[in-house]
């Protein structure tokens, strides 16, 4: 039942209104502003009977002083015929409707239903606005798949929270996508957010580059660098490609993670810090481990929250709302009119396994709205991606182990702007060895 709070000076309205809605809804008697205000502090109140006329304030000053206390419930004005103008006047200052004293029970039934109504509906617009906003920080990260809607949840649970999050999946999934969700939406969303690319930076560079260095620290060391867990202090660190960090600075990651202090190359004055900590593997790490290659504690540090996203493969329902999502996106940063694929060219997107998952399919749809000169992206324009799936099948095993070999090569070197040494970090091999598997770079 509704909780209504009656405000009059006359106990004879007071009681009226009682017996009116003492059936359908919770009643509570106010006979000041000041006993008012008392009961809307320490009550859920839904709507508000008031009167103009009280004997310690105004109507239109008490209606102010409610609503600053709550503004949640609606404000109906009782009033004599002759105030009719300071109803009105109240109606602009937030109240819902007036009731001209003396009443029919009716129209006071009638009345306090329709605002009820419309506070109900306020109240569903508002949670739709919070749910809106809850989500807002996924707004790159599109999908409606079940397990995208798991992930968007797992997201939403774990970021107020303080352990680290260890993201794997495929490359190309967006991983730093949900890294950033997370920071978003954490406590922590106004302070840093410090990505480090533990694929980029050389081993010998990293631990300077985590824990900075003093003026002569090392050769080359010309100032003193401040690391990047200090800047990311009260924020979140993203340590992307966990994996390739060798087991020396894998140590002493552990440490930062266990202690929240390390010193900087070249002094031995310990620096306090808090980050939270959110890693990224495209690799199986229980692999790893298994192989010598990560510690276990490590992982264990790591893994306080772990989230896997599934491959594009494996929620191809997604794939007509990212096509969406990207041609859209193109639109607006080009200023270029907007584009769609055929329901042909669809379909063999749809078809298609995605080897490098949504960075592909991004790259692809921005490939297809430069170069297509009409506002239909037809099935022509992407024909090379059908043609790839039966030659595979037609050929004998090992011809077409070496022609996958080739496609994913080629749809990763896509991935990162033709970086071999990245993309020999994502492939997991040596930069030689994806040097000889791939053709020397046209100067």
């Amino acid at each position: 039942m509704a909780t209504i709070l009656v405000v009059d000076d006359e106990l004879g309205i007071r009681q009226s209104f009682k017996m009116v809605l003492k059936d359908r809804f919770n009643v509570l008697l106010a006979e000041s502003g000041k006993e008012a205000e008392d009961l809307l502090t320490k009550n859920a109140v839904d709507l508000i009977l008031l009167d103009i006329l009280l004997p310690d304030i105004n109507g239109l000053e008490l209606l102010q002083k409610l609503k600053a206390i709550d503004p949640t419930p609606e404000a109906v004005m009782v009033t004599a015929v002759k105030e009719i103008q300071t109803a009105v006047r109240a109606i602009k200052l937030g109240a819902y409707e007036y009731i001209i004293k003396p009443f029919l029970v009716d129209d006071v039934i009638n009345i306090i239903n329709r605002a009820l109504e419309k506070r109900n509906l306020l109240k569903e617009v508002n949670y739709l606005k919070t749910e809106l906003e809850r989500f807002q920080p996924f707004e790159e990260m599109v999908g409606e798949d079940e397990k995208m809607r798991q992930i968007f949840q797992l997201i939403s649970t774990i970021a107020d929270g303080e352990g680290a999050v260890l993201i794997q999946g495929e490359s190309g999934t967006g991983k730093e996508l949900v890294a950033r969700a997370i920071h978003r939406l954490s406590p922590r969303r106004e302070q840093p957010f410090v990505v480090i690319a533990c694929a980029a930076i050389p081993q010998t560079l990293m631990e300077s580059e985590l824990f900075g260095h003093h003026k002569g620290a090392f050769t080359g060391a010309t100032r003193t660098t401040v690391g990047r867990l200090e800047i990311a202090n009260k924020g979140t660190v993203f340590l992307d490609d966990i994996d390739t960090l060798d087991i020396g600075m894998q140590a002493k990651l552990l440490r930062v993670i266990q202690e929240k202090e390390f010193e900087r190359l070249g002094t031995t004055k310990v620096i306090k810090v808090d980050v939270r900590f959110i890693a990224a593997s495209n690799k199986n790490l229980l692999d790893l481990i298994r192989e010598g290659k990560f510690r276990e504690d490590l992982f264990y540090r790591l893994n306080v929250f772990p989230i896997f996203l599934p491959p594009l493969r494996e929620r191809r329902r997604d794939i007509p709302l990212l096509v969406d999502h990207f041609l859209a996106a193109n639109a607006k940063r080009t200023g270029k009119a907007p584009k769609f694929f055929s329901a042909e060219a669809l379909q063999t997107l749809m078809d298609y396994d995605w080897p490098g998952n949504v960075r592909e399919l991004q790259n692809l749809v921005e490939r297809c709205f430069t170069v297509a000169r009409n506002s239909v992206i037809h099935r022509r324009d992407v024909s090379y991606l059908s043609a790839a799936r039966p030659r595979i099948k037609d050929l004998p095993l090992k011809e077409a182990v070496n022609l996958f070999e080739q496609q994913y090569i080629n749809e990763v070197l896509e991935s990162v702007d033709g970086n071999r040494s990245r993309a020999a970090s994502i492939l997991g091999v040596h930069r030689n060895t994806l040097l000889a598997k791939t053709p020397p770079q046209k100067k």
